[in-house]
């Protein structure tokens, strides 16, 4: 799952720096006409070599990559979009590039999917195919702006799940503080106090659900510490398992648990009926995605469930409008998706 960018992470002025190099920066900064630059850039005759080479250095300088999107609207071609995902085989990322390919294909674009398995190196060498083969991509992207742009050079960009303060690209951010308030106004409402949860991030880079469920826990005055929060080391089932027992070790106590996605929130329940716990009786347990698959275990999963049609169509949207200064996005700013409370059996 996602989550792993601190939102109090700050970038500058995001707004102003997504802003894309256009043919009339790299005119302006070479001193020729835009007539010129086209020339230069599509190696057509009667141009002087030394203007040329002045025109080639000045997209070198602003990054300027000529938009395949406006060649492919003389063409009448097709747009071609990238999508990096950070790994296929998490079902929640699955259903994430379902909703981007559904959103895209409505508006006639092709896409290409590229999995990184959360591995940075994979993801910039996708990058570096991308940006040769699409007009925009859209990702699940852990490398900080500085290698993304060295990567992407000039493409139209749109990171999920980063928020507009983390990222001088454009975004769509999950909102975690709104569904965080709803999982302690729920659980807080059914009488639990000793609420611990699993994180799917390492102590020394917490993740933003870790805070808000912290800030949570502090508004509510509960009897609970930063100790009961346990990090798993990966976004699966098998490590929910291993998380829920080193936390029902530490504070056999406890009565509620968070999981930082529905996988690790399945594995928490799978541990606690093996060690004889009834959930919800003695541990109820809530999970942060809203996969299908938590309709299918037992007791079936009461999830904080992110609209994933929702992140791909602002996501789409964003690109859209980079690519066609006669199109805005439908929300403009800080887009974000929030989360919605599904109650069901574990919670």
């Amino acid at each position: 799952m996602p989550g792993k960018h601190d939102e109090r992470q700050k970038l500058g002025s995001p707004r102003a720096a997504r802003r894309r190099t256009t043919i009339d920066d790299v005119a302006k900064l070479a001193g020729v006409s835009r007539q010129t630059v086209s020339r230069a850039i599509n190696d057509k005759g009667e141009i002087d070599p030394a203007t040329k080479e002045r025109v080639l250095e000045a997209t070198r300088t602003l990054g300027y990559r000529p938009s395949r999107f406006a060649q492919g609207m003389r063409r009448q071609d097709s747009v071609t979009l990238g999508l990096v995902i950070s790994d296929l085989s998490n079902p929640y990322f699955a259903e994430v590039a379902v909703a981007v390919l559904e959103v895209a294909e409505e508006r006639g674009w092709h896409v290409i999917v590229c999995d990184s398995r959360n591995d940075e190196g994979k993801e910039q060498e996708a990058l570096d195919v991308l940006s040769r083969q699409a007009d925009a991509i859209i990702g699940h992207c852990s490398s900080p702006d500085d290698m993304l742009a060295r990567h992407a050079p000039g493409m139209p960009l749109v990171l999920l799940e980063r928020g507009v303060d983390q990222t001088r690209f454009g975004s769509v951010g999950i909102d975690t503080e709104a569904g965080m308030q709803q999982a302690f106004a729920h659980l807080t409402g059914a009488g639990h106090r000793r609420i611990g949860m699993l994180d799917g991030a390492p102590d020394d880079r917490p993740s933003a659900r870790r805070e808000h469920f912290l800030a949570q826990v502090r508004l509510y005055d509960l009897p609970v510490g930063p100790d009961w929060v346990v990090s798993c080391d990966r976004h699966s089932v098998s490590a929910g398992e291993r998380g829920m027992d080193a936390l029902l070790d530490a504070h056999p106590d406890v009565t509620a648990v968070v999981g930082f996605n529905d996988l690790i929130a399945v594995g928490a329940i799978r541990t606690a009926r093996r060690r004889g716990l009834r959930v919800p009786d003695d541990v109820a347990v809530l999970g942060f995605d809203g996969l299908a698959l938590g309709e299918l275990v037992e007791p079936p999963l009461t999830t904080l469930s992110i609209d994933k049609r929702e992140l791909g169509r602002l996501a789409v949207e964003q690109v859209a409008a980079q690519l066609s200064a006669d199109e805005k996005p439908a929300a403009e700013g800080d887009a974000r998706v929030r989360p919605e409370l599904v109650l069901r059996a574990s919670a």
